[in-house]
């Protein structure tokens, strides 16, 4: 198809679409493009991003030859040269963050080299539309996971459409931010074939790797093609309907929750499985139900936020606590030594809140999606920004540390950090988040501006037929005084809704599991041009609804305080321990601060802290400071005692950035038993 009349097609349908949608998500959020940043906190990670984590990425692409998979592909000759046949996605999600990097910094040797790599893949794709390198380069002697014929074992270990829900959202990332259309040929393409293959009628199955669902949504939202938002939802509702598997049998990978298959979606009312997948899948029921109306879909995705929240998420906003196939455990199985809380767990419960909150508009889903960004997902990158944590630990201990004998479930696994996986779909998942971050800060809902973020930089927003510039002045998160500058070009009469977060309510998780211990007297106070105001909070927002004039100045006042957090009894692991936050931040008793040993740390209940910028720690954090006892013993003595000793906290997203060694986040406040450990290898 030439290029003007694909254009053309592309215009109508859209407009088609717009017609055509009738129901969508209430809230929309404000496009990441039109938030320009200028904060000391996100804007540097992007920055590094787009000079490191991109560059690395693709490199690494070439070194360990995925791209030689797709050189291979298209010219039907060779040996598929890596591990695992989704080693496809990780140029597709390279791709997608390139591609946001460049609708906000233009780059044009970037999108050249860019280019270059849409022609390998477009040569790589079967005459049919048909994508998939660990099959196309020799059909005869596929990968041993892929089945002998075309989605075989997709439902178990292809990863086809895994593969081709990477393609989509890699394509309309490019496409929306070039307004090329040459990688979204190559989607649209495998995306006809996936619907005339898959539907009522034809082929069914559960994907066993869940993202094409989203992918196909997106390539709905682009050209209005029905039958994409049709075979989402198709995709959705052939859970829970293949009968051979075991639905007695409390093996996972046998009664088929380990790929959320055991039931029907619209019965499902707890988190199970594979975490990511899981996550993927979740925001992919929102994007249905949102645009289809589907209330039982509704219902379910409510019920299981609802269990994570309250019975599966770890205190630093981490998800999947078992190692044992990557995914979710029973309900309070949150174990500390053995936590995995994989990276992409993260980034998946990012873009679910997201869309929860676009359903809902309710604070509670913005202050789950902040918890997880700020401290248990950027965990997982380097400061340097080409180191990468597949799993985040909550405690590296010397004894734990012993204990582990394969794979990453611990401490010694990843008590540093790696420059790239086997299975690197952590970094390059990284490498598409970080750049979209701005595209969280605010939505609208008709003459409602949402503020959900808190981080500094000029918006321009459109209310009716008014345009608003926002300006938003921090130094979140190390300090609670933010300032929003309203200017409208013109008077005009609208809400500003500004999330005030659960932890400056008291509030240390939307749920029972867990909770602040020191209660804060202290209230956030809003003025509006100097003056002081009443607000009513609705939904968690500050509501302020007045008619805005250029140059009007919100200042929002947030109770920073240093807080004991405590977990809900049944949580057996934590009984007696606290964890320590500070707005936003969980923070992290880390052995370079701690005298090379933080599993002796003793944190009584009445101590005191104190807080530090420190400019030139760690890219510039603040610590918490106080006086702890630890439990020493003298080896030569066979001696016990406990001495007063000086005590750091840092960040826990910051930890093991300095080296190896002990790292804890939930603290005794009390001796329970000692064991000697008297030498640190």
């Amino acid at each position: 198809m030439h290029m003007k009349k694909f254009i053309i097609l592309l215009m109508m349908a859209c407009c088609l679409s717009v017609q055509s949608q009738q129901k969508d998500y209430s809230i929309r959020a404000v496009d990441f493009t039109k938030v320009k940043l200028n904060d000391h906190f996100w804007l540097p990670r992007i920055e590094i991003n787009r000079t490191v984590t991109i560059p690395a990425s693709f490199t690494r692409c070439e070194n360990t030859g995925r791209v030689n998979n797709f050189v291979m592909a298209g010219n039907r000759n060779g040996k598929f040269c890596t591990k695992y046949p989704f080693d496809d996605t990780d140029i597709y999600k390279t791709i997608e963050g390139a591609s946001y990097s460049l609708a906000i910094h233009p780059d044009l040797k970037l999108l050249a080299y860019i280019d270059s790599l849409i022609t390998i893949i477009g040569k790589a794709q079967e005459s049919d539309g048909y994508l998939y390198t660990a099959r196309t380069i020799n059909p005869a002697a596929a990968h041993t996971w892929s089945g002998k014929e075309r989605w075989e074992k997709e439902r178990e270990l292809s990863h086809e459409l895994y593969n081709a829900g990477h393609l989509y959202e890699a394509a309309a990332a490019h496409y929306l931010a070039t307004k090329k259309t040459n990688l979204l040929n190559i989607a649209l393409k495998n995306a006809d074939l996936v619907c005339s293959v898959f539907g009522p009628g034809r082929k069914s199955v559960a994907p066993g790797h869940e993202i094409v669902e989203m992918g196909l949504v997106k390539l709905y939202r682009i050209t209005g093609k029905k039958e994409y938002l049709n075979t989402a939802k198709f995709f959705i509702e052939a859970r829970g309907t293949y009968t051979g598997y075991n639905a007695k049998s409390e093996d996972p990978w046998q009664n088929g929750s380990y790929w959320q298959d055991d039931k029907p979606v619209a019965l499902q009312e707890e988190a199970e499985g594979h975490a990511v997948r899981a996550g993927y899948l979740y925001s992919a029921v929102a994007d249905v139900a949102a645009l289809t109306g589907d209330d039982s879909l509704l219902h379910a995705i409510d019920k299981i936020w609802e269990n994570v929240v309250t019975k599966k998420m770890y205190v630093q906003g981490s998800v999947g606590a078992k190692g044992d196939g990557e995914r979710y455990g029973n309900n309070y199985e949150l174990p500390n030594a053995s936590a995995y809380n994989e990276t992409c767990a993260a980034i998946a419960n990012v873009y679910w809140n997201q869309r929860m909150f676009l359903l809902h508009g309710d604070s509670k889903y913005i202050d789950v999606l902040e918890k997880t960004l700020y401290n248990g997902l950027i965990s997982g990158i380097g400061l340097d920004g080409k180191s990468f944590f597949y799993t985040n630990a909550m405690q590296v201990q010397l004894s734990v540390a012993k204990q582990n004998p394969n794979g990453f479930t611990n401490g010694e696994v990843e008590a540093s950090r790696s420059g790239w996986f086997e299975c690197s779909c952590c970094p390059t998942n990284l490498v598409r988040l970080i750049p979209s971050v701005p595209g969280y800060i605010y939505a609208q809902k008709e003459s409602s501006i949402y503020a959900n973020l808190f981080i500094s930089g000029t918006a321009d927003l459109m209310v009716g037929k008014t345009r608003v510039k926002m300006i938003q002045q921090n130094n979140y998160p190390w300090n609670g005084a933010l300032v929003f500058l309203v200017n409208p070009s013109k008077p005009a009469a609208f809400n500003l809704k500004i999330r005030i977060p659960g932890w400056a309510r008291n509030e240390a998780i939307p749920s029972d599991l867990y909770y602040f211990k020191n209660i804060s007297e202290k209230k956030a106070v809003i003025s509006i041009n100097g003056l002081p105001v009443d607000y009513s909070i609705e939904k968690g927002y500050a509501v302020l609804n007045r008619t805005w004039k250029k140059g009007d100045r919100v200042e929002l006042n947030l109770p920073m305080e240093v807080r004991r957090v405590a977990a809900n009894e049944i949580l057996t692991e934590d009984r007696g321990r606290i964890a320590l936050q500070m707005g936003p931040i969980i923070y992290c008793a880390e052995w370079s601060d701690n005298g090379a040993r933080t599993s002796n740390i003793i944190l009584a209940a009445d101590a005191q802290f104190t807080t530090a910028y420190q400019p030139d720690l760690l890219n510039g954090v603040t610590v918490l400071k106080s006086n702890v006892l630890k439990v020493e013993a003298d080896s030569i003595t066979g001696t016990v005692q406990t001495v007063n000793r000086p005590f750091t906290a840092i960040p826990y997203y910051a930890w093991a950035n300095r080296g190896k060694g002990e790292m804890q986040v939930w603290i005794p406040e009390k001796i329970k038993g000692v064991e000697l450990i008297t030498k640190i290898n």
